[in-house]
């Protein structure tokens, strides 16, 4: 067991533990603690505290001792110094054309360094600044560049509500907020309407997150058929806060929209498996009567299955029969010649009929043609001439047969 207490070294700023140490400190009282920063003062924000030490825990710092009169005393007058050191560093600043806005100075608690804390929209060269406030101080000199949240949390201000912001009041740790809170949360998007003084987006939109997701989830989603006490209509909006629902009512002509709590809806259910398997075996029952009073609901589909395979067998007999009539018919043709079968989305090849009967014809001429044997020369066997032949064909061969003789 361990007891710890809770210091603060800004007003409404992060709180640090530190280990007791054997002092008994109460909240507002100050101690003298050991920081990265070096000895400071710091306010009492959180009394003593009794916490199980865990063995793979980093071990806290522990306090120095109490605040003195003097060591109040002491930050008190630093504290005046830092608004001194704050309006030399503004006019160096404007001596040296340097584009940053200083926001806050701070004096370490022995006066060992001051701190300057400033905004700027990109990286700027101090340099020359730091040579200047060095000479007038004569310590050491650390500049560093905020956010403009860490600003506004600085200054302090008011909030679009009216009142104080909550950086500046009570909240110590910045909390990412993004814009699909202000969505989930059916805020307007306009920018200056969800902004805060930083500029950015609130931080009291990360508040009632948690509560909006967890009720959302349970209320139907808008345009959704949902069923009322004054019946069916589809959902126009959502009231999460007070976990109502907007649905359109139809009677007739006229339509109205009227609220209801969410107790009061009832969300459409999904169909059973046994409507499910009707409504893909293509018949119908009456809903008013129950599935096992149902009349025909087992037999139906052995039905359809008995004419499903009476179908095959009907579409394997035809593909039979097709098959024996082609290769009857194209006997005398070579056996490899096969029907092709057409690809779907491709068109379908009609042969001319009377291709087929030219095709004929010629195999024909040349059965009657006579073979031409070894002994037999060539050129001087005379072709039988066609029955079809033209009176030009005969006039080529009688020229051809004089160029011969002639040779």
């Amino acid at each position: 067991m361990g007891t710890i207490i809770g210091v603060q070294f800004q007003k409404n700023g992060k709180m640090y533990y530190f280990d007791a140490n054997g002092f008994e400190a109460r909240s507002g009282e100050y101690v003298i603690v050991d920081t990265a920063r070096g000895i400071d003062l710091g306010e009492v924000a959180m009394g003593n505290r009794e916490i199980e030490s865990e063995k793979d825990s980093v071990p806290l710092k522990k306090v120095i001792r109490k605040a003195t009169e003097q060591d109040i005393q002491r930050g008190r007058e630093n504290r005046q110094k830092e608004k001194d050191a704050f309006s030399i560093c503004q006019k160096k600043i404007l001596e040296h054309k340097l584009e940053m806005k200083l926001v806050s100075v701070e004096y370490a608690f022995d006066n060992s360094k001051i701190l300057f804390f400033f905004t700027a929209n990109g990286r700027v060269d101090f340099r020359s600044l730091v040579k200047d406030l060095a000479s007038i101080f004569k310590m050491r000199i650390e500049l560093r560049q905020i956010g403009v949240r860490d600003e506004a949390k600085m200054l302090g201000g008011l909030g679009p509500c009216g009142r104080t912001i909550c950086c500046g009041s009570f909240l110590d740790q910045f909390q990412p907020v993004s814009i699909k809170m202000a969505k989930e949360q059916n805020l307007s998007l306009n920018p200056t309407k969800i902004s805060g003084v930083c500029g950015r987006l609130m931080c009291c939109l990360k508040y009632e997150q948690e509560h909006y997701e967890s009720t959302r989830r349970k209320m139907p989603k808008v345009g959704r058929e949902v069923t009322t006490p004054d019946g069916n209509g589809p959902v126009t909006d959502l009231n999460i806060v007070k976990e109502t629902v907007f649905v359109r009512l139809t009677n007739g002509d006229t339509s109205e929209i009227k609220e209801y709590p969410l107790e009061n809806i009832i969300r459409p259910q999904e169909t059973n498996n046994h409507s499910e398997n009707v409504k893909k075996n293509g018949y119908k029952i009456n809903e008013s009567e129950s599935p096992e009073t149902e009349i025909g609901d087992e037999e139906q589909p052995d039905s359809i299955n008995v004419q499903e395979t009476e179908k095959k067998t009907d579409d394997n007999n035809c593909a039979e029969d097709k098959s024996r009539q082609t290769s009857s018919g194209n006997g005398k043709k070579n056996s490899k010649s096969r029907e092709r079968k057409t690809a779907l989305g491709q068109p379908v090849k009609r042969e001319n009929p009377n291709r087929s009967v030219n095709r004929q014809q010629n195999t024909e001429l040349k059965e009657n043609e006579p073979k031409a044997t070894k002994n037999s020369p060539e050129g001087t066997e005379e072709k039988p001439k066609a029955a079809n032949s033209s009176p030009w064909a005969d006039a080529v061969e009688k020229a051809m047969k004089a160029i011969n003789q002639n040779n």
